[in-house]
This record gives C-alpha cells, sequence and structure tokens, in this order.
C-alpha cells in the first residue's frame, strides 16, 4: 500500500499576519518572514496576559 503524500497548503492565519512563516534550520535556530517586534505588537493587541488580568496596578487600555 502507497502512502499518501500530504499537501503543503498554507495554514489559516489572521489577515494581518498573512505571510508569516516559521522555519528551524539544522542547527536549531528559529526563522521566521515577521520581525519578533512585529510579533509581540500583535501578540499584544490580540491576546489578553492571565498573569497580568486581576491585577490593580496596571492600567488597561
Amino acid at each position: 500500500m502507497t502512502k499518501k503524500k500530504k499537501k503543503e497548503a498554507d495554514p489559516k492565519v489572521h489577515e494581518e499576519l498573512k505571510g508569516f512563516k516559521m522555519e528551524i534550520n539544522s542547527f536549531g535556530e528559529i526563522s521566521s518572514t515577521l520581525s519578533i517586534d512585529k510579533i509581540n505588537e500583535f501578540l499584544n493587541k490580540n491576546v489578553e496576559d492571565k498573569k497580568l488580568k486581576d491585577r490593580d496596578d496596571l492600567d488597561s487600555e
């Protein structure tokens, strides 16, 4: 019985992250198509930090 080949389809991503790809090379280094600053900016805007949600000393935006 032959193995089925996997199709290399692009995963579904948020519109702001279109074209984002991450790869790990043979040395274990992570490379991506977006800068770390842009990824962190997106995460800060769209993901709630569970550790900080109950703190009173932080200003909510």
